[in-house]
């Protein structure tokens, strides 16, 4: 109840959060009466819409129309203000460094002034060594993320991510997601370019990660290695 008064705000418009149809609308205002004399509920409307029944105010379908379609619009652009729960909110991860760091970043990622990609090598149910670039805030649009931080679920690099690899099975694959593209380049390696300020992340440990980018080494015994790239996103001017 609280949520619905929430997103009903200033701009909210009664008639056109009531009525579903236009012909919704016009039987509203249609009596049981109307229909015994007229037993057409076609022509009743069409009374009803000239002001000949009803409330004798009856607004035109275009006018109708135009009154759902700004209540549809002012109702998303409310939902889009609602803040969004973190999945991290509440969550106690202090002896997880590699959840801490995840944590720590959240918000950031999720407004769009920071992306992050996390590379994690570790061996998968199988027994199998993996490795893999993980675009975090594509996982936190696309994932439950808040199984990752109960610890209901672990974090893994799989084929659909940025890059993985299957060390034991030879398995390789590499995907652009919305915020990186994934750049093979035959000197310098693997590259992801940001799609917002294209700027180009290198995660070459011997090179620097690039301009806006720093990298960070995650000492955890939860993986067998985790690195963070973070890139601070700024729009090309």
């Amino acid at each position: 109840m609280d949520d619905d008064l929430e997103l009903k705000g200033p701009a909210y418009d009664a008639l056109a959060d009531e009525f579903d149809s236009y012909e919704d609308y016009l039987d509203s205002q249609i009596t049981s009466t109307d229909l015994y004399y007229l037993e057409d509920i076609e022509l009743a409307r069409q009374l009803v819409e000239l002001g000949l029944r009803g409330n004798g105010e009856t607004i035109k379908r275009e006018e109708f129309d135009q009154r759902k379609e700004a209540s549809e619009q002012a109702r998303q652009a409310r939902l889009n203000k609602k803040p969004k729960k973190l999945a991290s909110h509440g969550k106690s991860v202090e002896d997880l460094p590699l959840l801490q760091a995840l944590k720590d970043r959240e918000e950031a990622v999720r407004n769009g002034k920071l992306t992050t990609i996390m590379f994690i090598r570790d061996q998968n149910t199988k027994g199998q060594e993996v490795s893999g670039y993980i675009d975090y805030g594509h996982r936190l649009k696309t994932e439950n993320m808040e199984l990752v931080f109960e610890r209901k679920k672990r974090l893994m690099p799989k084929p659909s991510d940025l890059s993985f690899y299957n060390w034991d099975t030879q398995m390789s694959t590499s995907n652009p997601t919305p915020n990186f593209q994934v750049i093979a380049d035959n000197e310098r390696g693997l590259l992801f370019k940001n799609k917002r300020d294209r700027k180009v992340i290198n995660v070459d440990p011997k090179e620097k990660p690039g301009d806006n980018s720093t990298r960070t080494d995650v000492e955890t015994t939860e993986y067998m290695q985790v690195v963070v790239y973070d890139h601070v996103t700024r729009r090309r001017s």
